[in-house]
C-alpha cells in the first residue's frame, strides 16, 4: 500500500508503516529528523500521485481549543488553517485519517470519529487526539496501561516546546499501520 503521512517531520508514523511492509513517505515544510522518505515541501505538491492511505498531521497552532484565549485575534489565520484541513479532508485518496487535538475543526466542519488517548497505546499518558476518518475503521486499543499523566501538557516553556508536543506516540502509529495497514472492507467503515 501506499502511504502519505502528511505535516509530520519525526518520521514515527512513516517509519511504523514501513515496517509493516508499506511504501510510506513523510512530508512536511521541515526536514525529516530520521532518515527515510521524506519530501520537504508542501504537501498539495504531492496529494495527487496515487497514494492508497494518507495519515495527516495538519498544524494545530490556529486550531486547538488549548488556545481558545487567542482565538479573537486570529480569525485569519483560523480560516486558513480549516481551508487546509478541508483541503486534506477532500484529497482524492480513498483512506484518509486527519489527527488534531481537541479543536475547532470539530465545530466549523465536522465532529472527529474517534478521540484516542495514549494510554489506550502502551504510554501511561494522557493527550486526548482526535481522528477524523474517510473509509477507515476506528482504532482499537492496543494496549491499556495505568499511571496516566499528563506529562505532554506539563511541558515547560521552551523553544522546542511546539515539537515535542506535536510528536505522535509510538505506540499509536504502530496501532495505526497494524489495523489501516490491512485490507479493509470498505463497507463497513467510517
Amino acid at each position: 500500500m501506499r502511504v502519505l503521512v502528511a505535516c509530520e517531520f519525526s518520521g514515527t508514523v512513516r517509519d511504523a508503516f514501513i515496517r509493516a511492509g508499506h511504501d510510506a513517505m513523510s512530508c512536511d515544510i521541515l526536514a525529516t529528523e530520521r532518515p527515510g522518505p521524506h519530501y520537504q515541501g508542501d504537501v498539495r505538491d504531492v496529494l495527487a500521485a496515487g497514494w492508497d492511505l494518507m495519515v495527516a498531521h495538519p498544524p494545530c497552532t490556529h486550531l486547538a481549543v488549548s488556545g481558545a484565549r487567542w482565538f479573537k485575534d486570529k480569525l485569519p489565520e483560523q480560516a486558513e488553517a480549516l481551508a487546509f484541513v478541508r483541503l486534506l479532508l477532500d484529497a482524492p485518496i480513498p483512506r484518509i485519517a486527519l489527527e488534531n487535538p481537541v479543536s475547532i475543526i470539530s465545530s466549523r466542519i465536522r465532529k472527529p470519529d474517534q478521540t484516542i488517548q495514549p494510554w489506550q497505546f502502551g504510554h501511561g499518558e494522557t493527550k486526548a487526539t482526535c481522528l477524523w476518518l474517510k473509509g477507515l475503521p476506528k482504532l482499537t486499543p492496543t494496549d491499556i496501561v495505568e499511571g496516566r499523566e499528563q506529562r505532554v501538557h506539563r511541558m515547560p516553556p521552551s523553544p522546542n516546546r511546539w515539537r515535542e508536543r506535536s510528536r505522535t506516540f509510538s505506540g499509536i502509529a504502530e496501532a495505526m499501520a497494524a489495523q489501516w495497514g490491512q485490507p479493509l472492507d470498505l463497507g463497513l467503515t467510517a
